[in-house]
């Protein structure tokens, strides 16, 4: 299986190196494949960070996360927003202006309350209030992506389709030449070429993890910190974010 794995990465890598990313297939395999073997070691069960308690709550606090810290959300959240709303139905009955008031601390918070709330009637008319399990379904509903999708699906249900890639997931990917991308769904494809599928499971939350308490993005010396040894050129590369 890992063998087979290797092979279609392999050719994988190939058609994103002939694309002009300037490095060879092989080596950007064997790079990707060194830094997931890293986090799979430093975070064997990662999970995320963002409170909730149904599965639904993760959803709601999967959107409100978009450009905005976790830490941001979890403070509204857990500041009664989770206590007051719990299903599906919960959320789609919400009055409206209200709804926006309670979540107007988190940015974009208009957009996302109706989309939000658009998200909560599909669920509980078309889904009998079960979350979806697959990407088609997911991202048919208002407001979610491919990011989205995949988060819900790997945290709710174990279930790894695909790479979802946030600031910290594109960061690394930029620093450590693996895509050079800016559009985050492109990202993810160019890393789920890299890297065999039994092992996407470990990206996204390994690098937000990694991100966020052993490499932050603001520029800084980090030739000693373990991902950087395994390319140390990593050091001196800080993109500039779009």
């Amino acid at each position: 299986m890992q063998k087979k794995s290797l092979k279609t990465s392999t050719r994988s890598a190939r058609k994103l190196s002939s694309a002009g990313t300037g490095d060879s297939g092989t080596a950007r395999i064997t790079r990707a494949c060194a830094i997931v073997r890293y986090l799979k070691k430093a975070y064997p069960a990662p999970k995320i960070e963002l409170y909730y308690r149904t599965p639904f709550q993760l959803v709601v606090a999967v959107m409100l996360s978009a450009q905005c810290t976790d830490k941001a959300v979890n403070k509204l959240t857990q500041g009664g927003l989770f206590r007051t709303y719990r299903t599906p139905r919960d959320f789609a009955d919400a009055n409206s202006a209200l709804f926006q008031k309670e979540i107007a601390s988190v940015p974009f918070f208009r957009n996302k309350a109706k989309a939000i709330q658009g998200v909560a009637k599909a669920i509980a008319t078309k889904h009998r209030g079960v979350v979806p399990k697959t990407e088609v379904e997911l991202m048919a509903l208002p407001g979610i992506g491919y990011k989205t999708a995949h988060v819900i699906l790997g945290e709710l249900y174990n279930i790894w389709e695909g790479i979802p890639t946030d600031t910290h997931v594109k960061r690394f990917a930029k620093r450590f030449d693996l895509s050079r991308e800016d559009d985050l769904k492109k990202i993810s494809k160019d890393l789920e070429a890299l890297v065999p599928k039994e092992d996407w499971k470990y990206v996204n939350n390994g690098l937000v993890l990694y991100g966020r308490y052993v490499c932050s993005a603001r520029k800084h010396d980090c030739e000693k910190h373990p991902l950087t040894k395994l390319w140390p050129e990593a050091a001196h590369r800080w993109p500039r974010a779009k």
